[in-house]
């Protein structure tokens, strides 16, 4: 009796030993359908989010329309899966709109034009290969127009402040002859006189029925993705912390309106180094400023030398 329960119990050994290596080295069909479930789930891709209610700068976007519609898909498309690029818009943003929003609220343009800024050149100092400059692209001469200054020492094309004013110039300007904000922001990429010479011809007073050239038929669509994915980042899954954004760099401006022989040195006499200098004031292009006709300067440099964010007592920093 006992070999015969020994017996028993070494058989059930052996069967179970066997039954456990046999399924754990070839999966069963249900397990590897549940495998294959978990991976699919994990490698889910979805098509963004396009609201059913769009504006521009107060204009209602026809989003009922086909054609708006899948322009402005392509545009969501393009954005919201380059990542690394609307990570980076969100980051300056956070440093740069705070100085764009009073200077385009001042001059009666909507808030809707700072994604235009950020269109144009990622909110950097960029230069395009037709030679546009600056956080909003300026040409040499349109700059001089619009009361830049451009010299061999100084281009206010890279002054963020100044060129934000200009821009808005320009804005009121085509305001002023196309009545639409939208007509507006399509004339900042082709010219007012390109866009008036299309409207004409096609017979319509709708940038939205407009037939253009591919990059502008492009860019007002492009505007209005960028603003809706960085109005709600979380939507389209960018999670940025506040103390992951680019903060304010508090400063104090030092005015001149002499000639300075040497910035490397005169920014070390102020408390900072000549690269500090150089990226709170990348409108001086030389190592000196000249300054032949005395003009005054409004100089940037850090508060009291201020440079590392991390002694700072700002509650961003805690989040």
């Amino acid at each position: 009796m006992i070999k015969k329960i020994s017996l028993f119990i070494l058989t059930v050994i052996l069967s179970t030993t066997v039954y456990i290596l046999f399924n754990n080295s070839i999966p069963s069909d249900t397990a590897e359908k549940q495998y294959e479930s978990e991976l699919i789930k994990k490698f889910a891709v979805y098509s963004p989010l396009i609201p059913s209610d769009i504006t521009f700068a107060g204009e209602k976007v026809p989003i009922q329309n086909f054609d708006v519609k899948e322009s402005l898909d392509n545009e969501m498309l393009a954005n919201a899966f380059w990542h690394s690029q609307m990570i980076r818009f969100l980051k300056r943003a956070n440093r740069c709109f705070p100085i764009i929003e009073p200077i385009l609220k001042r001059n009666n343009i909507p808030e809707d034009f700072k994604y235009l800024a950020v269109a144009e050149s990622g909110l950097v100092n960029v230069v395009s290969p037709s030679k546009a400059t600056g956080f909003w692209q300026f040409m040499q001469k349109t700059a001089k127009e619009y009361n830049l200054e451009v010299s061999t020492e100084v281009d206010e094309r890279y002054h963020l402040e100044k060129s934000t004013q200009a821009a808005c110039d320009y804005l009121n300007e085509a305001y002023q002859k196309f009545g639409s904000w939208t007509l507006v922001a399509a004339s900042y990429n082709m010219g007012m006189g390109g866009l008036s010479r299309q409207l004409s011809r096609q017979s319509v007073d709708s940038y939205y029925d407009l037939y253009l050239n591919r990059e502008t038929a492009r860019y007002v669509y492009r505007i209005i993705a960028i603003k809706i994915i960085m109005q709600s980042p979380t939507n389209y899954g960018f999670n940025l912390r506040q103390k992951e954004l680019y903060p304010i760099i508090p400063t104090t401006t030092i005015v001149c309106d002499t000639t300075l022989p040497d910035l490397r040195k005169w920014a070390l006499e102020q408390g900072v180094n000549y690269k500090i200098l150089k990226i709170l004031n990348p409108w001086l292009r030389k190592t000196y400023l000249k300054n032949i006709k005395k003009k005054t300067y409004q100089i940037k440099i850090t508060e009291k030398g201020f440079r590392n964010f991390a002694n700072s007592n700002l509650e961003e920093d805690k989040k």
